[in-house]
């Protein structure tokens, strides 16, 4: 892990990931959904969970640097859990409530690192 990011993980329900993918695309950050994509696809009524990584600079934006890459576990609206990325402003990501237990963390830190998941782009080419 890139020294610089936080060492946690926070949940987010679908209005607010869908409010950081807006962001991330306005800011003209490299790692989004694209416009429509999440409402489309991303289950409505799960809680998905944001995993900072590494810090991330856009020369093309020096305003917006740096950034953080967040590995995200995005739940789809077949209930499956997937491995996406979504660039989050560092603001944004302070602005999140810490809600998890240390052992919740741990567990999806896990989950994403090791859990075997269909990334976010495997999951949309089994489901067009």
């Amino acid at each position: 892990m890139s020294s610089g990011v936080p060492r946690t993980v926070k949940a987010v329900d679908t209005p607010e990931l869908l409010r950081l993918d807006a962001e991330a695309i306005e800011c003209g950050l490299n790692r989004n959904h694209g416009a429509g994509w999440l409402v489309e696809f991303a289950d409505s009524e799960a809680v998905h969970y944001l995993r900072p990584v590494l810090v991330h600079r856009a020369a093309h934006h020096p305003e917006l640097s740096p950034h953080w890459r967040c590995m995200l576990l995005l739940t789809m609206r077949d209930g499956q859990q997937v491995f996406s990325l979504l660039d989050v402003l560092p603001a944004s990501f302070e602005y999140l409530p810490e809600t998890l237990d240390a052992a919740t963390k741990s567990e999806i830190t896990h989950r994403l690192e090791h859990g075997g998941l269909l990334t976010q782009a495997q999951w949309a080419d089994l489901n067009p």
